[in-house]
């Protein structure tokens, strides 16, 4: 449990001029697996993703604590590529990716052509600091944008961000304090902290164990992005996409939202897979088509 905390309104959109100054990854090591896994990636994720992309497990410089994080790039380094954020679902030691998972799921989307960068959080993995689930953790975030300058095939001036349930809740705190993205992807992505607090029971147990009293019911709203809509970056293009029979973050949390943003006249789209659990298991090529098409069309 942590006892210090940030509250989000008092953010910094990036890391400090002291920071990006000096080299914020800390440690860089390339993902090599056995023979046997990498054969388990290309069932799952296709030959391109371990013959045309390399993927790195890395400790970055987060406010100046050690986080765990990984990133992703084509192998051909003849060009430059636009970059992806992709946040992570789960809290603490829930929802980590491993470094096989990492090989498959971030590789795919390099071999789309990105420049993939996932933190895996403060307080995870023997990773500095504590998780607050939209708290002052979003900075971990943030602080990925200037990793750019450290890889050589960065595009750092072309941005998507995409996350799954709690990632999703990141994604869109993080698009209230930048407007860099030109594309955001959320999967079964938490947009109301207050509603699915008391729906269900393990969200409870988080905010239960973070905050007490009247001030539990003031940070559930701080952290809830459904109630700043209106103050998403006109300059995004919103995929939004939902199970319709998800269990875990139920699909309203993504069509009120979905709603609001089309009302404020926003661009975008919202899928919700009849029939789709939290995971989305029996529609994974539906989504990884749209992500890509998402990607492609306005990333280029």
């Amino acid at each position: 449990m942590c006892d210090k905390f940030i509250s989000p309104n008092v953010f910094r959109i990036f890391a400090t001029d002291n920071q990006k100054k000096a080299e914020m990854i800390l440690e860089k090591e390339e993902i090599k697996l056995p023979e046997q896994q990498l054969k388990l990636v290309t069932a799952g994720w296709g030959n391109e993703t371990v013959e045309e992309t390399a993927v790195s497990s890395i400790v970055y410089n987060s406010d100046g604590l050690k986080v765990k994080g990984y990133v992703a790039y084509p192998k051909d380094q003849s060009k430059k590529y636009p970059c992806i954020i992709w946040n992570r679902g789960g809290a603490r030691k829930r929802g980590v990716i491993d470094e096989f998972n990492a090989r498959g799921v971030f590789g795919k989307i390099a071999s789309w052509g990105y420049v993939v960068f996932a933190s895996m959080y403060r307080g995870s993995i023997k990773g500095e600091g504590c998780d607050m689930f939209g708290g002052e953790d979003v900075n971990d975030v943030l602080n990925l944008i200037p990793l750019a300058d450290e890889i050589p095939a960065a595009d750092k001036n072309s941005w998507g961000i995409e996350g799954w349930s709690r990632g999703g809740l990141m994604t869109y705190l993080t698009l209230l304090r930048s407007n860099i993205f030109k594309a955001a992807v959320t999967t079964g992505g938490i947009s109301d902290l207050g509603k699915i607090y008391h729906a269900n029971k393990l969200f409870h147990t988080y905010y239960t164990d973070f905050f007490k009293g009247k001030e539990l019911n003031e940070e559930l709203s701080k952290r809830s992005p459904i109630e700043s809509a209106e103050k998403f970056p006109k300059g995004t293009n919103y995929l939004i996409m939902h199970g319709g029979k998800d269990e875990t973050v139920p699909p309203n949390q993504s069509f009120h939202l979905g709603e609001k943003l089309t009302e404020y006249g926003y661009n975008t789209r919202l899928v919700i897979f009849e029939g789709g659990d939290h995971y989305l298991k029996r529609h994974r090529k539906e989504t990884e088509t749209l992500r890509e098409y998402w990607y492609k069309k306005y990333l280029g």
